[in-house]
């Protein structure tokens, strides 16, 4: 008789059914796992070994055998401790095989029999709620997993708590979501003085997830407008919570079983590596790009990354996924991220400073944002120079608009275009518009048309760069509350798009 329970193995966000099975047969006693399972798996049978003892249950002398299901699908991960044990334990007539396969189980198990939290735990609720099972994770996880709502979720703190639930001794009530995490203190745009060309040129980009890239002097104030981005972003909506908090649950970045509505921010190291950037490593984690799904991925001396780092964003920036390929995975995340890339003009950082710049200039400028390949240059909707604020200026009490005001402006038109795209799933901002649907919405009036098509012959535009300078020039319209797009959101859109630091 073959005893069966379940579990999921992870590729991506994707968390995939595994039959757990264990028969127990006459011959030399052993513990065999099966099933291509990594070194962490095979190390499960002594971990239920100790707890099952801890218990006072003692493993019968004979051939153990547990098969993991499907064989070709690579098991990694701790979480498989606990449905090896339930698999076991209803193998040996201790609790109901009925109710064991009517379970999807994941948790690790301690040599005490306790119940360590893992990860994962979001997307094993969504698998288990897929195939009609409730879900049987650790304490620690249970607030976490219950956001999905569509499925049955118990959480223990110990193994012996499962054995007396199934036995009916003492049910498991069921685990309750987590709170919503209360929004972090943010910085106020208003605190930054001057640069107002760089905020309007921020609230265009937060309300239709257009990329943006600002370049200016050292000081002149780039990573404080950066840091103040997050505060004029709308909330999350419950759909995009949820994609969000899978992977940060696959990541274990999920607080205390807490989802947040603030959208991410990740801000990486010029010397991350590309593994971090894009993701990969063992077991093809997700990266920063993935990590900043539905949200800001903010690098600061974007020159400074590796240049085979940045060009493997261009892929994931007009997709909005990444497929991380290795020997033995294949693995797909979302990244629908803002990118937000900040430079210096030159390496010396003054080039637009005679007093202060090298001999070099303007030699100089070409060199350092040259690395910046033309491609990935092109994929930038906003430029802008930001530059050096005057120190009497300093002095000057704050004049400029809150990110409240702002972010007012910002979820308006955000909800235009919520409404816009309803009858679409594949849409949910301007930035997102592509082929019949785009020349729909962001086909301007004549004048319009005939501004784009001379800026387009003086200035060398290519057809992604039109078709960007559409959508950035629909989002103007959106905040303008306009139904069409007209002459001067054009000639915004158009302004943004050829900074003079910045090749066309």
């Amino acid at each position: 008789m073959v005893a069966k329970a379940y579990t999921v193995a992870f590729e991506g966000v994707e968390a995939r059914l595994v039959e757990v099975q264990c028969a127990i047969s006459p011959g030399l006693p052993g513990f065999t796992i099966v099933g291509l399972p990594d070194k962490a798996v095979s190390e499960a049978k002594e971990r239920v070994r100790a707890a099952l003892s801890a218990m006072s249950i003692a493993l019968p002398t004979k051939k153990i055998t547990i098969n993991l299901s499907p064989a070709d699908l690579p098991k990694e991960g701790s979480h498989f401790d606990l449905p090896i044990a339930l698999a076991l334990l209803a193998a040996i007539d201790i609790i109901p095989k009925d109710e064991v396969e009517g379970t999807v189980a994941l948790g690790e198990l301690s040599l005490d029999g306790r119940l360590i939290a893992v990860i994962g735990a979001l997307p094993a609720a969504m698998a288990a709620a897929e195939s009609d099972r409730s879900l049987l994770c650790p304490r620690a996880c249970g607030a976490e997993a219950a956001w999905v709502g569509a499925t049955e979720v118990l959480a223990a703190a110990s193994l012996d708590e499962v054995v007396r639930h199934y036995t009916g001794q003492c049910p498991l009530p069921p685990a309750e979501a987590g709170e919503v995490l209360p929004k972090t203190g943010g910085r106020d745009l208003a605190e930054v003085k001057g640069q107002e060309r760089a905020k309007r040129a921020m609230e265009i980009a937060a309300a239709g997830r257009h990329h943006m890239l600002i370049v200016g002097t050292p000081g002149s104030g780039k990573s404080m407008l950066a840091a103040r981005l997050p505060g004029i972003l709308p909330p999350l909506s419950a759909v995009e919570a949820l994609e969000t908090s899978m992977i940060h649950s696959l990541a274990g970045l999920l607080a205390e079983g807490g989802i947040s509505r603030e959208r991410p921010f990740r801000e990486p190291h010029h010397t991350a590596s590309m593994a971090a950037i894009v993701g990969g490593g063992k077991g093809a984690k997700p990266g920063e790009i993935s990590l900043a799904h539905n949200g800001v991925l903010f690098l600061d001396e974007f020159p400074e990354f590796p240049r085979q780092v940045l060009e493997t964003l261009r892929q994931p920036i007009e997709t909005g996924e990444v497929m991380v390929a290795r020997a033995n995975a294949h693995v797909r995340y979302p990244c629908r991220f803002l990118l937000l890339a900040a430079a210096n003009p030159c390496r010396c950082g003054y080039l637009s400073d005679p007093a202060r710049a090298c001999g070099k200039a303007p030699l100089c400028g070409d060199d350092y944002l040259g690395r910046i390949s033309g491609p990935l240059m092109d994929r930038f909707d906003l430029r802008v120079d930001v530059p050096p604020v005057a120190y009497a200026d300093l002095d000057l009490p704050a004049t400029g608009e809150t990110s409240a005001s702002i972010a007012a402006r910002v979820a308006s038109a955000r909800a235009v275009q919520t409404l816009r795209y309803a009858d679409d799933s594949s849409l949910r901002v301007n930035a997102d518009l592509e082929g019949k649907r785009l020349e729909e919405v962001a086909t301007p009036d004549a004048e319009g048309r005939a501004l784009i098509s001379r800026a387009a012959e003086r200035m060398g535009l290519t057809a992604r760069g039109y078709h960007r300078v559409l959508r950035v020039a629909r989002t103007i319209a959106d905040l303008d509350g306009s139904i069409d797009v007209r002459q001067p959101h054009v000639a915004e859109a158009i302004s943004y798009r050829f900074a003079p630091s910045t090749k066309p």
